[in-house]
């Protein structure tokens, strides 16, 4: 996957991908995670069943912050975490620092077979009550952490869309024509459609200009294509882009690749060439880039799911559909 700047490897291997967990350490004012058993023990007897996940007794000195509250953080990681049906935690600190209205909070997670080690997740609340800070990252907090990132999409996802007009499952995907994980993901996109005949499937153009040069000119081409030809031509415009990307290595190869790509999608590439050049296209692809950064959006492919921000470069299908369904579950929306 593509990152707009260079971050932590830890970040990338998420559990979930939502919060950045990391192998349990001492803290300051934290009681530390049970060493895993030893590797001399004994192996159980076939026939016994696995053990259940034990998390280490609680301390009342280790919550001595008002907000935000257990039901709050439990209701946060129901909404992150819920399509999981095996994985557990237990909160286990939260509490005040030297920064008024900010505060730590400490939550062990493990799986309910107990065959995983416990793993600690620890983030900073902010004092609005919406924001964390976990790692290097600024993320969503709450009951209904992607309520608001919904609503913006609603109202400024304008790319081309395939499938349902309203907007009751919108899935927005966030992609770059030159990014090699973006290509790959199409296929999955495809079967998105197929799986979730209810959802609107929106493309937003995010070129990263910095490290694919010529991947502005391809979103902005795409964006002329979509005025010109709508979004059955775009789609198709896209997929001719991304079946030959290899040629937008250079501004010669991208020249020809794109206007093949139009000419696929039965455009006339002069036409298109000739919008593609216009400020009012630029602005076009400035916005689609700007809602991204506006979102937190740090990666291609990054997929909008009701707002809530699921990085798909990698990620398995069948883990894809089960976070979508059971997004749509939490807004009350259709899926199939």
């Amino acid at each position: 996957m593509i990152r707009v700047y260079t971050r932590l490897a830890s970040a990338v291997a998420l559990v979930a991908m939502f919060l950045p967990i990391a192998k349990a350490t001492a803290q300051q004012q934290v009681p530390a995670v049970p060493a895993a058993p030893s590797a001399m023990a004994p192996a159980p007897p076939a026939a016994a069943p696995a053990p259940e996940v034990v998390f280490p007794k609680t301390s009342p000195e280790f919550f001595t912050a008002a907000s935000p509250t257990r039901d709050v953080i439990d209701e946060f990681f129901k909404t992150s975490w819920g399509y999981d049906p095996n994985r557990v935690w237990q909160i286990q600190a939260i509490m005040k620092t030297p920064v008024e209205g900010v505060s730590k909070v400490v939550v062990l997670v493990g799986d309910k077979s107990g065959k995983q080690k416990i793993a600690a997740v620890q983030f900073f609340v902010m004092p609005d009550g919406k924001h964390i800070v976990a790692g290097d990252e600024i993320l969503p907090f709450g009951a209904h952490p992607y309520a608001d990132s919904r609503a913006e999409l609603q109202q400024k996802a304008d790319g081309p869309y395939r499938g349902q007009t309203a907007k009751d499952l919108e899935l927005v995907e966030f992609a770059d024509f030159q990014c090699p994980h973006c290509k790959d993901a199409q296929a999955n996109m495809d079967k998105l459609l197929v799986d979730f005949p209810k959802a609107r499937v929106v493309f937003q153009n995010y070129p990263l200009a910095r490290i694919h040069p010529e991947a502005v000119t391809a979103a902005e081409y795409g964006v002329c294509v979509n005025k010109l030809g709508g979004s059955d031509a775009f789609f198709r415009y896209a997929q001719a882009v991304f079946d030959g990307q290899e040629g937008l290595a250079t501004k010669d190869g991208a020249t020809l690749t794109l206007n093949s790509a139009v000419t696929k999608a039965g455009l006339d590439p002069v036409k298109v060439a000739a919008c593609s050049s216009t400020p009012e296209t630029a602005t076009t692809v400035e916005n689609s880039v700007k809602l991204a950064q506006d979102l937190n959006v740090l990666e291609t492919p990054t997929l909008m799911v009701n707002g809530r921000q699921v990085p798909i470069g990698g990620l398995p299908y069948e883990t894809l559909k089960k976070i979508i369904e059971y997004q749509a579950q939490l807004d009350g929306v259709a899926a199939q």
